[in-house]
């Protein structure tokens, strides 16, 4: 019987057959594998873990409102703002949202610009991100500051289901803590790009080698995820 072994794409003897043969075509690949730094790797890594949580999460508000026996509360009423007499339903949300997707255009520019070597504007841009991260949460804690004073907890509501209070605060109240979490650390970042550590390859902590702005990337990545759970969040809690 003929060999039907192929050599494999580094050159180096031949290629098993079956399920060994594909584990190693796989970690043999230098693309994927090889080309990849740690930074970005653990960031994908984690991004991963916290998309499952993010998931559990939306689960279960969706099992708890469709197993509830009891009326959901109107997000339109619940969320609204009355400016002089009248009620605009889901304003103070929308312009949360709004920021926080502006926030990743900032942040994108401040990757791109961070790549070209543009220290100065890199930083001013994530600063930029920053200062449109603590404004949703400012914001956030406007809209937990005037539920509670409504009457909302974690155990029970004023308009219907009790499970509403406390997935309202358990969902936003995690994301939220993710948004302040990547302010903090954007404006570390942003302190270490306008110093020039990233050019000179200074040691220390979210430093890399020299001439490397990976670590602005890194935190693009998070900041992008972040923004992408709120759409999520926006869609199942507020819009349905």
């Amino acid at each position: 019987m003929a060999e039907t072994t192929l050599t494999n794409t580094t050159g180096i003897g031949p290629r098993p057959d079956g399920l060994r043969g594909i584990a190693s075509d796989w970690s043999s690949d230098q693309r994927a594998f090889k080309n990849v730094s740690w930074g970005k790797a653990m960031m994908w890594i984690f991004l991963l873990s916290d998309t499952f949580i993010f998931g559990c999460f939306l689960l279960s508000y969706m099992t708890a409102r469709m197993s509830t026996v009891t009326p959901w509360p109107n997000a339109s009423e619940v969320f609204s703002l009355h400016i002089g007499d009248v009620s605009v339903p889901l304003l103070l949300i929308a312009i949360m949202t709004f920021v926080l997707i502006s926030s990743s255009g900032t942040m994108a520019m401040a990757v791109m610009q961070g790549y070209r070597r543009n220290r100065k504007m890199s930083a001013i841009l994530m600063l930029v991100t920053a200062a449109l991260g603590a404004t949703f949460v400012g914001m956030q804690a406007f809209e937990w500051t005037k539920l509670i004073s409504e009457g909302v907890r974690p155990w029970g509501n004023p308009w219907g289901a009790e499970q509403f209070g406390a997935t309202f605060f358990m969902i936003t109240g995690f994301h939220g803590t993710h948004v302040t979490i990547g302010v903090i650390f954007l404006i570390i970042v942003a302190r270490k790009v306008w110093r020039g550590d990233y050019d000179v390859g200074e040691r220390g902590f979210f430093t890399s080698r020299r001439g490397n702005y990976e670590s602005v990337e890194i935190m693009g990545l998070y900041w992008h995820f972040v923004d992408l759970v709120w759409v999520f969040i926006f869609a199942f809690f507020y819009l349905w």
